[in-house]
């Protein structure tokens, strides 16, 4: 699905802008952190303060992610899936922490994201149906 250079350019840690759709059709954009894994792209979000994603998605679990930098970019389209066991998810945050704070120790993972932790988290995976890009 993915080319190497569209892989290449996904492994590094930039952000990533998840669109989901409304129920009237229009779009809902958000910024998040990202991981490729395989033929997913995985994000993390406090459940609390993803109650638009949340429903979006429920909805329709049709979605597209863009990724760019300095002009480069890939975006892809697939289908989301909620994942609400907190053992995944939160260990997905930590994976999270790790990528986008490398050296990170646990000390200070458990002091500077603290909150992440403490709140209740889910995981969306979205499986890679379309990737287009400028990569």
């Amino acid at each position: 699905m993915l080319t190497e250079s569209q892989r290449a350019f996904l492994a590094e840690p930039r952000f990533a802008t998840l669109a989901t759709l409304m129920p009237d059709g229009r779009p809902h954009v958000c910024v998040m952190w990202y991981e490729l894994r395989d033929d997913a792209i995985i994000l993390t979000t406090a459940a609390s303060r993803a109650p638009v994603k949340d429903r979006n998605i429920r909805r329709d679990q049709r979605v597209a992610v863009c990724v760019e930098d300095g002009g480069s970019y890939v975006a892809v389209q697939g289908t989301a899936t909620l994942i609400e066991d907190q053992a995944i998810a939160k260990a997905d945050t930590v994976r999270m922490i790790r990528r986008y704070e490398p050296g990170i120790t646990d000390e200070r993972i458990r002091e500077e994201y603290a909150i992440f932790l403490e709140e209740e988290r889910e995981t969306i995976r979205i499986s890679i149906e379309k990737a287009y890009g400028t990569e």
